[in-house]
């Protein structure tokens, strides 16, 4: 019997050692990472015009006889010999991308970009961002639309392209663009603020389940998600909400000072046509088209942040997003 207990005991050993040996490594994985992530990135840039000019003359290389076709080759050569002696002359303009989810994640490659752009940017250059969102946490979209007043503030001019959706914190941030340009059936606005949370008191309560919560401070927690809601909690959520709108408002109208806020600020989006007869874009076009039209003008450099992730952030990232997906967090989305 006690042979057995010992071969038992043992056994349990060398079970807990080898768990305790997986989790040391998953987290000496996480942890390396992590330290990988922090130092892990750069800036990329792609030459637009240059971009254009290949697809064209692929298209061309099918359609056009040899000869005609070296020709085309030689032609190329000396446009690009003639362009370099003139690039540093030329007005550029940096083509940035932002696709916002709920977190707003894209404001820390925006913020690495436009800090790259602000230390070469010359007079005369500009910015196009394509902007894609329908919104999120007020905080992140508002530190999102602080990194584009970097840019206003140095006077880079600021264009706004877009395509599909600006709404809510995405159009917190195109409203900071000297010109927002839109698609005709691009939705745009959404002025507003929204919380909103489950709750399980009733549900607890009929299971005999107490949920209790300290707090210091009056107004700590005002809504909760398992506890027992007041009148109160609920005004003073209201009334925050209310302070955040204000300020959203104050905020685009500093902006856009043509713009009818009490027609505007109603948390309504509008398709782009009707945008633009409300004010809240300056004109109806495609990003394909305000692009082209600045390359013509001079050279368009596509700037981004890449950074490459590991296996356990980027597993974190899908959870998140999923999450988010599902359950939106308990905090005020504009």
């Amino acid at each position: 019997m006690n042979g057995l207990a010992a071969q038992y005991a043992l056994f349990v050993a060398e079970v807990a050692t080898l768990v305790l040996a997986v989790i040391g490594l998953v987290a000496g994985l996480v942890a390396l990472s992590r330290r990988k992530a922090k130092h892990a990135g750069q800036i990329e840039v792609t030459d637009v015009n240059r971009q254009f000019e290949a697809a064209a003359d692929r298209i061309q290389a099918a359609q056009l006889p040899k000869k005609a076709l070296k020709m085309l080759h030689k032609q190329r050569k000396a446009e690009r010999k003639a362009q370099q002696k003139r690039t540093e002359a030329e007005p550029c303009s940096y083509l940035l991308d932002f696709k916002g989810d709920i977190r707003a994640s894209a404001f820390m490659a925006l913020r690495e970009e436009i800090s790259a752009i602000l230390h070469v940017a010359k007079a005369g250059d500009a910015v196009l961002l394509r902007l894609e969102s329908g919104g999120g946490m007020v905080n992140r979209y508002g530190l999102a639309a602080a990194q584009l007043l970097r840019l206003r503030d140095a006077q880079l001019p600021l264009t706004v392209m877009v395509d599909t959706v600006a709404a809510s914190g995405g159009y917190l941030m195109a409203a900071v663009a000297d010109r927002i340009v839109a698609s005709p059936f691009a939705l745009i606005g959404s002025i507003g603020v929204i919380a909103q949370i489950p709750n399980f008191h009733r549900w607890l309560q009929a299971r005999d389940i107490d949920w209790e919560q300290f707090t210091a401070g009056k107004f700590k927690r005002t809504v909760t998600l398992f506890g027992e809601n007041t009148e109160t909690g609920r005004a003073k959520l209201r009334e925050e909400l209310e302070e955040i709108h204000a300020q959203f408002r104050a905020f685009v109208q500093g902006r856009r000072a043509q713009l009818d806020m009490e027609k505007v600020a109603t948390g309504e989006a509008w398709l782009g046509s009707k945008a633009l007869e409300l004010g809240l874009v300056d004109e109806l076009a495609t990003s394909d088209e305000i692009i082209r039209s600045a390359c013509r003008r001079g050279q368009v450099l596509h700037v981004s942040f890449q950074r490459k992730l590991g296996l356990p952030e980027r597993l974190r990232i899908s959870a998140q997003s999923a999450w988010d997906g599902i359950w939106q967090p308990p905090y005020p989305l504009g």
